[in-house]
């Protein structure tokens, strides 16, 4: 069926929730990043996240971008979100390769380390909102749960993963953001605690060959949840070579006529897809002319 996730209301409206499979577009960013399983764990949590945060902003325009910040190997992810379940994503060092945590488990919170997470949404005004928060556990999931807390005052539930296969391709991969609203009861917000207790982890349900309507019934199937809207999901990038040419217009004939000099071939690569770009001497002679 793909990857794809569900918006849901439940009790009356005084929760909302998101549930997702996202196990080939996490694949996907694998491969073209060529990743190490941690890394992808990392940058998967944060693209599964990312795509279920987009889907929250009104406008087909509107932009989230989330970026971690942390003094582990990774250095740092970036993920790019649009509201129609587009996704984009790269992590700073994809080739980290650290032992196991003591639970036997690939050590995110060790990758990423100690540092702030950032969440940029552009939403047609003049300035972007820019949310920082610094990362408490690391693990990403609960990162996103304090960010809610504290940026958008939202009490929140985040759970994210990705479960490698031996062979460390992507074995699936998903995720779930439910939300209390303001007028959430005291009565609705202990069930919500007690159904959460009952979640081990979203892969676990997942490689059960539970869907997202699957979780979503388990977790709020007495809360009467609807079903609100069904989208697909997909690691999606928008560059080009037309918007590559476009981004060295803009640098200036200067810079322009330094590569030009050279006499060489460029190469240039787009960090969220991997895809590397060449530009002739006479395409470099054509933007100067356009600069």
């Amino acid at each position: 069926m793909g990857d794809y996730f569900i918006r849901v209301t439940a009790a009356g409206g005084r929760i909302r929730g998101f549930f997702a499979t996202t196990g080939e577009l996490v694949e996907f960013a694998r491969k073209a990043h060529n990743t190490r399983p941690v890394v992808t764990a990392a940058l998967g949590r944060l693209l599964t996240g990312g795509v279920m945060m987009g889907a929250m902003m009104k406008n087909d325009a509107d932009l989230l971008t989330i970026k971690i910040n942390g003094d582990g190997p990774i250095g740092g992810l970036t993920v790019t979100a649009d509201a129609n379940g587009n996704v984009k994503g790269y992590a700073n060092n994809p080739v980290v390769m650290i032992p196991a945590n003591e639970k036997g488990k690939l050590d995110v919170a060790s990758a990423v380390g100690v540092g702030v997470l950032q969440v940029i949404k552009d939403i047609g005004l003049k300035e972007p909102y820019i949310g920082d928060t610094i990362l408490v556990t690391s693990e990403i999931a609960e990162d996103l749960t304090y960010y809610f807390a504290t940026s958008e005052q939202t009490p929140s539930s985040v759970g994210l993963g990705v479960l490698m296969s031996k062979d460390n391709t992507v074995k699936c991969a998903g995720g779930m953001i439910l939300q209390l609203m303001p007028d959430a009861d005291e009565s609705v917000i202990s069930l919500l605690e007690e159904r959460l207790k009952e979640v081990t982890s979203i892969t676990a349900l997942l490689e059960k060959g539970m869907t997202p309507e699957d979780i979503c019934m388990m977790i709020l199937h007495d809360m009467q949840p609807e079903i609100s809207k069904h989208y697909p999901c997909r690691f999606k990038c928008d560059c080009s070579k037309m918007r590559v040419g476009k981004a060295l217009i803009s640098i200036g004939k200067k810079e322009l006529d330094q590569m030009i000099n050279d006499g060489k071939e460029i190469e240039v690569n787009c960090h969220f897809c991997n895809t590397n770009y060449y530009f002739s001497v006479d395409e470099l002679k054509e933007l100067r002319d356009l600069a």
